[in-house]
Order: C-alpha cells, then sequence, then structure tokens
C-alpha cells in the first residue's frame, strides 16, 4: 500500500476535489476553497512532492492521479466534483479517466490535455536551486536570492509560501530535484481515452497555456467540454480575478 497524500477537508455537502498546480499546496486554491465550503465539502490536497505530502523520484500524471484516487477511495466518497490547476488540472483529466463514473463535473483551469513543448520554469528552478546551494537562514535572504533569477515579485512571493526552516536554514517543501529531473513528464501528456464526465475548460484571457489551437485535442478527449475565457488575466486566475473564477464554476457545478 503506497502512502495517502496530506489533504484537508472543510465544509460539508456535496465534495469537490480541489488539485493545485506546479510549486502548490492546498492552500493554493484557497480563495475558491473559502466560498465552495460555504455549502461544499471540499477536499483540497497535497500532490506527491509538494507541501506535505510524501516525496518520490517518479512524478508523472498516471501515478499523480492514482494518489489523489486513492486518496478518495480512502475517504469513501462515491460522488464528486474535480477543480485543477495548471498542473493539478492534468491530475484533474487523468483521474477523470480513471473515476468516470464518480466524477460529476470536471474543471480545468487555464490547462490543456496536451503535450507542450517549450520549457517555462528555466528562471524559477535557477532560482530554487540558488536557495538550496545558498541556505538562507531567513525569508528575507531567500527571496532577495530568488529575486537574482525570477523577474516577478508574484512568482517570487508565491514560491516563498513553501519555504519552511529545517532548523539550520530554509528549505523547500516541494522536491526540487525530483521536479526537475521529471519536467519533461510535467510537460508532457498521454491522451485519456475520450470521457462523457461534463468538463469546463476555464481560460486566463491572457494565458497561452490554453488556445484554439488546442481545441481538437480537448473534442477527441472530452465529448461534453465547454470553454469560459475570463478576460485580462494570466495564468494564475483564480488569484486574479477569483469572483469571476467562482461564478463561472458556480453557474457550471449548480
Amino acid at each position: 500500500m503506497s502512502q495517502l497524500l496530506n489533504y484537508k477537508i472543510e465544509g460539508e455537502g456535496h465534495t469537490t476535489i480541489l488539485i493545485h498546480g506546479l510549486f502548490g499546496n492546498l492552500d493554493n486554491l484557497g480563495l475558491l476553497a473559502r466560498d465552495l465550503r460555504q455549502d461544499h465539502q471540499v477536499v483540497s490536497v497535497d500532490l506527491r512532492n509538494h507541501g506535505l505530502s510524501f516525496q518520490s523520484d517518479e512524478h508523472n500524471y498516471e501515478l499523480m492521479a492514482q494518489d489523489v484516487y486513492q486518496l478518495i477511495q480512502s475517504l469513501e466518497l462515491e460522488q464528486y466534483s474535480v477543480i485543477g490547476h495548471s498542473m493539478g488540472g492534468k491530475v484533474a483529466m487523468k483521474l477523470a479517466e480513471l473515476a468516470k463514473e464518480q466524477i460529476t463535473q470536471l474543471i480545468v483551469l487555464d490547462m490543456a490535455p496536451v503535450k507542450y513543448s517549450q520549457s517555462r520554469h528555466d528562471n524559477v528552478f535557477a532560482g530554487l536551486k540558488a536557495v538550496l546551494a545558498q541556505k538562507p537562514t531567513t525569508r528575507k535572504q531567500a527571496l532577495e536570492i530568488l529575486a537574482q533569477h525570477i523577474e516577478l515579485e508574484g512568482v517570487r512571493q508565491f514560491l516563498g509560501k513553501s519555504l519552511y526552516n529545517s532548523g539550520e536554514h530554509l528549505e523547500w517543501r516541494f522536491n526540487v530535484e525530483s521536479l526537475w529531473n521529471n519536467y519533461w513528464e510535467i510537460l508532457g501528456w498521454n491522451p485519456i481515452e475520450k470521457i462523457t464526465t461534463p468538463t469546463l475548460f476555464i481560460k486566463g484571457g491572457d494565458s497561452d497555456y490554453l488556445t484554439t489551437e488546442h481545441q481538437s485535442e480537448v473534442q477527441k478527449q472530452f465529448a461534453n467540454a465547454k470553454a469560459h475565457v475570463i478576460a485580462n488575466t494570466g495564468h494564475w486566475l483564480h488569484a486574479e480575478k477569483p469572483a469571476e473564477v467562482l461564478r463561472a464554476i458556480r453557474k457550471f457545478i449548480s
């Protein structure tokens, strides 16, 4: 029996499972959780190699979906909606193939069911590795090291949420080495067999993760898909425009 993922349950009602993206943790979709838990049971998970979940040399979508499915079985959940952002969106799509009878609605935030060919995180990995090498003892030092590699303040602040004090210096909660070694798995994708689960793709208007050229792949894998665009927002749409994202989610799951 492999290990169970770390998770948090809030609220009651129809269950909704929230799955974060790369370098994140179960608090990343917290703005969504706070709203949904008023009338849903919300299960937020830390994926493998992230947050307080177990670390592993292996990191791919089949395994990550299996991890989440195992947690769902241990919680004895029978029917649930799933919301995933970015890498978590791909985990959610794989999970929908595993649990097609159980998932009532699938919502994918700014991710396409395709293999991406371009590396988007070279500067992030450079910053993460620099922090590991330089072993800062304060948060301020760690963020200054990141700033030498990562221009965007918002990205540095987001990564900073996964710093913790190991007793001697600050370290990352996520497993930098495994994520680096498996980066092409994270960009990759093995198409799923076509499913009929009602699916909503919510796209950040300014993001290029989900574009019209991905439409045919979406249609090949999802028989029952809709798309919704949130204008003037990028890949972090749920953080930039939570009210608009929630409105689209609630309309879809009501």
